[in-house]
């Protein structure tokens, strides 16, 4: 048997998988993200806790494929991060690294584009070659993946959806400097922003009765009927389908996959999005599919061992 590792880095934790090459989870863990001195020790905790779990399987080096590493930030086609903010990582190679201390290729990307591959090799873009995935959370993040492989960019940021103006007329401020961008609408805080403007106006809805609403909130009251909340949820899927659309307009996905915490609000969101997203569009791009993600926090150590295997 051969094997492949995959290790999704976060700001907290380190996600870890072992899979055969057939891409079965064999195990799964996690070890602490340590950001002390500009996260100088990640790779070497990173390779320690790998090789130790060489030794408790008794593996030989000589039977592992290699490293997958998704990386929270920037990172070029070659393996070299600009900057990643979150780790406190400067510029450097991380396939060189990772490759010099544990003795087997590694390759790495940027931990929202190997969720997105994750998403279609055994997720909710399985049986599709190109798909855009979409994480609405506290912000919004995206993955293309383009005839099965990776669209990283020149710089490294392709598909950093979550930064596309979409109102040219707000004044508050996106969490990067900019204004009107998509993550203030379409994100968890965006939605309760919306719907708390929202329940100021129709203090007859249910989303008014809450002392500080929350995207889950807002989709249980649709649920319920709640007209307040409906139309919240319809704003905030009109102005993810016209980014979605400009998006469409360049790569031209077989799917949207939509990820994050928002995600779990399920078929209301699918519908909704659905709804929205054709007008937008040239009649070629109106069919494109919308679904939910299907693997969770495990996307990205799933899409890391399939980037290890489309290099072999």
């Amino acid at each position: 048997m051969r094997y492949i590792f995959g290790s999704d880095i976060g700001g907290t934790t380190v996600k870890l998988g072992l899979f055969d090459e057939e891409g079965n989870l064999l195990e799964k863990w996690e070890i602490p993200t340590n950001k002390e001195n500009k996260g100088e020790s990640v790779p070497g905790d990173i390779a320690d806790a790998i090789n130790k779990k060489i030794e408790e399987r008794k593996i030989d080096r000589a039977d592992v494929i290699g490293l997958g590493i998704g990386v929270p930030g920037p990172i070029k086609s070659d393996g070299t991060v600009l900057m990643c903010a979150n780790l406190g990582w400067g510029i450097f190679n991380v396939n060189e690294r990772f490759s010099k201390l544990l003795g087997f290729p590694a390759r790495a990307a940027n931990d929202a584009n190997v969720a997105a591959l994750g998403e279609m090799w055994r997720g909710g873009g399985k049986g599709c070659n190109s798909i855009v995935m979409v994480t609405l959370g506290t912000g919004v993040g995206g993955g293309v993946i383009v005839d099965g492989r990776i669209l990283a960019g020149e710089h490294g940021a392709a598909g950093e959806i979550g930064h596309m103006r979409v109102n040219d007329d707000e004044t508050r401020l996106c969490g990067c400097g900019g204004h009107g961008h998509l993550e203030q609408y379409a994100s968890a805080t965006g939605i309760a922003y919306l719907a708390t403007e929202a329940a100021k106006k129709n203090p007859g809805s249910k989303l008014a009765s809450f002392e500080k609403i929350t995207a889950k909130d807002v989709f249980d009251c649709a649920k319920e009927g709640d007209e307040t909340a409906l139309g919240v949820i319809d704003e905030m899927s009109r102005i993810l389908c016209l980014a979605l659309s400009h998006v469409a307009a360049a790569v031209d996905p077989e799917c949207f996959v939509i990820g994050g915490g928002v995600s779990k609000a399920g078929q209301i969101l699918i519908d909704s999005l659905k709804k929205h997203y054709g007008p937008n569009l040239l009649n070629a791009l109106q069919e494109t599919d919308f679904r939910l993600a299907t693997l969770g926090n495990d996307a990205g150590i799933y899409g890391c061992a399939r980037m290890v295997l489309d290099v072999r």
